[in-house]
Order: C-alpha cells, then structure tokens, then sequence
C-alpha cells in the first residue's frame, strides 16, 4: 500500500477554547470526502495505562474490538489533533486491519474552515461528555 499525505488539510491556532492548534480545510471539502488517511502506531495493552500518565493521554485512540482487553494507536499524520465538537464536520473510521484512521467529512466544508470530529466513539450525534476536562459539554458549545 502507498500511503500519500492529504493536501487538503494545514495545522492552525485554532478557535475552540483551550484546543491549541486545529486542523483546516486548504480546500473546500465536500461531505462524503475522504479528508485524510492516517497510519496508527499500535501501543500494546500493557502499556496503555503508562501513556495515560502523559501527555498522550488526549492524543490516542482505543484500537481493536475487544471492550476487556484495551489496546490504543498513536495516529500520525495529523490524526491525533482534530479536535473535538458535538456539531463535528467529519467523522472518523477505524480500519483496524490496516493499522489506519479515515477522517471523511460529513458536510460540505469550506476552505479555512476548522475540521473536527466527535470523539465519542466516532458518533457525531453522541452528547455524552468526554474524559478531557478541558472540552466543553455539548450544552456549552455554542457558547464560543
């Protein structure tokens, strides 16, 4: 497999409070568009609860489909910072095979616009409130 990186996409300050830097659209995206494909570094089971102690913690994925056994991925590219939004613009897919993460776009997305996900499980109807203190609650949001 050859894996490209996207150039649809650029790292920017983002908007969101307390989210650091986001991922941008350098293009107009259409819903239906795969955004970016990332490959994940597999973390071993046993070493999941020693990258919760870092700073990686709001950075990986779980990995696999095993609700006892918990694996995560690192994923690269720029997988890891799209940030969070109970109205997301993109979800994402997990190939579990292949060691990758899809983002594909679930509305039209204009260029300089700020790509996100909902984090919970991929669902972007899902309100529940995250683990991450720092992410407002799906009531909150509108409010930045």
């Amino acid at each position: 497999m050859r894996l490209l990186p996207s150039t649809k996409i650029y790292l920017s300050d983002s908007h969101i409070p307390h989210a650091g830097r986001g991922v941008f659209a350098r293009e107009d995206i259409k819903k239906g568009d795969l955004i970016e494909c990332c490959p994940i570094i597999l973390i071993p089971e046993n070493h999941v609860p020693f990258i919760r102690k870092t700073e990686l913690r709001n950075y990986y994925f779980m990995w696999g489909d095993d609700e006892v056994h918990h694996k995560a991925g690192i994923c690269l590219g720029f997988g890891s910072l799209y940030n969070h939004s109970y109205k997301p613009n993109a979800t994402y897919r997990k190939l579990l095979d292949e060691k990758l993460i899809e983002f594909v776009a679930i509305k039209d997305i204009k260029i300089d616009e700020e790509i996100t996900v909902n984090y919970n499980h991929g669902n972007p109807d899902d309100t529940s409130p995250l683990w991450m203190k720092s992410v407002p609650s799906a009531k909150d949001e509108g409010n930045y």
